[in-house]
């Protein structure tokens, strides 16, 4: 599925505390489409940070006025927004393959004038009764006589 953009939206974004930290403005695209991420930082942000990200360990760092600023992510949110997206990309794809089997599927209803085909089960006579609990005698399953105790 594709998301287009509905507009753009120049903010300032501020990594740091009031020691050392830098500001930068930047343009994010708006897109209609219900995702967990609010904002996704891309090239762009990075060059225009000159940010070195590490996915392995979630964090960025940026020089700053006095040092370099460090942004740290956390895993378990990473866990939680990665798992709502796998819901969200599956629901999204479950909807168009279903859209696209009802568009291919003939609809077919059962006639409530017709008897209806059910298979029938015919019970058989060879069966045998197994002690489930040895504790306990009364326990019993039937199954088939061609099965062995075990």
């Amino acid at each position: 599925m594709k998301a287009y953009p509905v507009g753009n939206l120049d903010l300032p974004v501020t990594f740091g505390n009031k020691a050392n930290y830098r500001t930068e403005t930047l343009t994010f695209e708006v897109v209609d489409w219900k995702g967990v991420y609010h904002a996704i930082l891309a090239r762009p942000a990075y060059a225009k940070f000159k940010v070195v990200p590490n996915y392995t360990y979630l964090k960025l760092k940026l020089p700053g006025p006095n040092r370099v600023v460090t942004v740290s992510g956390s895993f378990e949110q990473a866990y939680v927004s990665s798992r709502e997206y796998f819901n969200l990309a599956t629901t999204a794809a479950n909807l168009a393959e279903l859209g696209q089997l009802r568009a291919t599927t003939p609809e077919c209803r059962p006639d409530p004038g017709k008897p209806s085909q059910a298979p029938t089960f015919v019970s058989t006579d060879e069966t045998k009764s197994v002690v489930v609990d040895e504790a306990n005698p009364t326990k019993t399953v039937r199954v088939g006589s061609q099965l062995s105790a075990k």
